[in-house]
Order: structure tokens, then sequence, then C-alpha cells
């Protein structure tokens, strides 16, 4: 095998792995895009309710939501999508096997004994856009002794992540409950309000998560930035630009001082994406007006982190450093993104082929992919 035969062997290995991976992706965030659950926890003169903001088909299909980002992804696609076609009535007439697996659990201990939960409510989302998560109201009741004194939600595996908030008392608890996790012992009466400390250790891995493995769009966007150039100086300029923007954008989106339809920010997403990828096709180093460029679409990405954060509904006490924390997450996972590709490509960009037989290419790929994304969520 010759020299030349050897790289370029190894060329289209490269360009057939980055095809794989970002075609399935396309897949991977076209619809039917999995969020946490919701919960408000309140108990009052002996009754205790546990009201979710929940997508009750993939918890009916048996979805693993430790594991999907995508319902399309998953197993049992069909059979959420036949979920979704059915009415409120006729979806909660097929709670009672859910309510009984919580019961199993169980999910509500209450001074360390399991308790009963029935259906309180069920409210049932009207979504006119099929391709979107159909997010219902799941309230849960029970009757617990009036002296009770503690509370611990037990989360299921399987169940994606829990956002948990108490409600009616003052200093309440708000957590992030992992799949197959307990949270702590909350104080029924109150006071069990996390510190700044708590919250801000708590909400880094949220923003890193939503990078890795869940944000396979801004993950593409990272990459196109990559992509125009391995050396430091243009990567710091870029991701600078980036990170200022979507800084700003990610507090006034979360605090509720901007709000832009998701039906504007994720087409414009990935006409970002298709963007920074073209012109790394044309351009063979830092134009003067990129930066510029990248921040003002680092403004519509902080907008569409804002919108996983707003919907936490934190205390005032924990909003300011769950923010700094899951900003510092989002970052950390942009950087680990330059980190992997760097790792995987960074030793060829010394070499004179590098932006034809990798850089390009790429950048072909990742524009295609974009332009899918653009087109599905502007008209599907």
């Amino acid at each position: 095998m010759t020299r030349a035969f050897y790289w370029l062997t190894l060329k289209l290995r490269f360009v057939v792995l980055m095809s794989s991976l970002l075609v399935s992706g396309a897949t991977f965030v076209s619809a039917h895009e999995t969020v946490p659950t919701i919960a408000d926890l309140e108990v009052v003169e002996g009754n205790l309710t546990f009201s979710m903001r929940v997508n009750v088909e993939a918890f009916l299909a048996g979805i693993n939501l430790d594991e999907v980002t995508d319902t399309d992804e998953a197993d049992e696609a069909e059979s959420y999508d036949a979920l979704r076609a059915l009415n409120a009535e006729e979806i909660e007439g097929r709670l009672s096997g859910l309510i009984n697996g919580f019961n199993a659990t169980p999910l509500v201990a209450v001074d360390g004994q399991a308790v009963a939960l029935t259906i309180l409510n069920f409210e049932m989302a009207v979504m006119p856009d099929l391709e979107q998560p159909r997010i219902s109201t799941l309230a849960l009741s029970a009757v617990v002794p009036a002296s009770a004194g503690e509370v611990i939600i037990n989360w299921p595996t399987g169940r994606g992540a829990l956002v948990l908030r108490q409600q009616g008392v003052e200093a309440p608890f708000t957590g992030y409950v992992d799949p197959g996790t307990s949270s702590p012992s909350i104080l029924i009466a109150g006071g069990g309000e996390a510190t700044a400390w708590e919250t801000f250790t708590a909400y880094i891995p949220v923003g890193f998560d939503h990078i890795l493995p869940k944000g396979l769009d801004h993950i593409l966007f990272v990459l196109g930035v990559f992509f125009l150039s391995t050396r430091m100086r243009p990567l710091v300029w870029q991701i600078s630009a980036f990170t200022l923007a979507h800084t700003v954008t990610l507090a006034l989106g979360a605090m509720g001082w901007v709000n832009v339809p998701g039906s504007i920010v994720e087409p414009l997403i990935a006409a970002s994406i298709v963007y920074v990828a073209v012109e790394n096709i044309f351009a063979k180093g830092l134009n003067p007006w990129r930066p510029f460029v990248i921040f003002g679409f680092g403004l519509l990405h902080g907008l569409g982190f804002a919108s996983v954060l707003g919907e936490f509904g934190l205390p005032d006490g924990q909003f300011i450093p769950a923010l700094i924390a899951f900003n510092i997450g989002v970052e950390l996972g942009q950087l680990t993104v330059i980190a992997l590709a760097f790792l995987a490509v960074g030793w060829f960009a010394r070499k004179s082929w590098y932006r034809a037989g990798i850089a390009i290419p790429a950048s072909c790929i990742i524009a295609a992919v974009g332009a899918y994304w653009c087109v599905e969520r502007v008209f599907f």
C-alpha cells in the first residue's frame, strides 16, 4: 500500500464516518424532542398533591427517557405515535397502569412510609404541531397524616430528569432529580430551600447535558466554527463572540424579558449552522466580519438555551446561581466538543490536504444537515 493511497483511504473513512453520524443526527433531533418532567409538590392540611407537566405518551409507551433524547429514535416510536393520536379521555383511561407503577416504586414516601397516589386531575394539551412533544398536566393526590414532617420523592429509572418544586411554603425546596435517584428529605413545613452553592453545583451538569449529548444542533454549530481553522486565534475570537452573545440572551430569555417563539428561533438556529458551514467552504481564514456574525447567531442560540432553563420555574433566590451554573455547563459542553474534534482531526490540520480532505467535506455535511433542519422546521 503506497503512502498516498493510505492517506486517501484515511480521508475517505473520515468522510464516511462524519456522514453517517451527521445524517443519523438529522433524524435524531428532527422531531419529538424529549424534555424533563416538571413537578410541583404541595401538602395542605393532610392532603398531598404531586402535579406534573409531563409527556404522558412517552411514559405510557415505555420509552427509556434516560437514554433517548428523541422519541423517533426509540424502539417504541410507533406505539408512542399511536398514543399521540388518542384524545384526552382515551389517554386517561390508560393511566391506571402508570399510577400502579409509581406506587410500586414508591414515588412518594412520607416519614419513611410509602404513600399510595390516585389521579386528581388530568389535562392534555392540544398541540397543533404534531412534531412537538405534547406536554400534559397529571395531578396525583394522597391523604397523609396531619403530623407528617418529611417527604421524599423516588423518581423511577427510565423516566428522564425531574425538576421538583415545593409549593405553598416559605423557603421551598427546589431540585433537579436524576432518574433512578431520590430527592433529599423535604420538610413539609418548608425551610428546605437549597443554598446558592448547592444550586450552582447542581445546574452545571444540567447545562452540560443540554450540549452533550442532547444539543446536536448546537454541537454542529460549534463544529462549524471549529472547521474554519484549528488555529487558536480564530477559535478564540469566534468562541468568545458566541459565548458573550448567548450569555446575554440566555439571561434575558430565562428572566422572561425577551421571548421569541420557538417557531422563529429554531429555523434560524438551523440557518446559522448552514451559514458557518458554507462560509468554511469558501473562506480560507477568519474574515473580519465573521466574529460579528457569530455573535448574532449566538444571540439566537442563547434564546434556545433560555427556553430550557426558563421552564424550570426556579425561586428568585436560586435563579441567578442556576443561571450562571447552567451557562458554565453549556460552555464546558462546547469546549468538550472542540476538544474532541481537535483530538479527532487536529493532528491532520498540519497536512496540506487537511482543508480539501477533511474541513470542506465535513462542512458540506454540516451544511446539508442544517439545511434539512431549516426546511423541516419551517414547512413541516
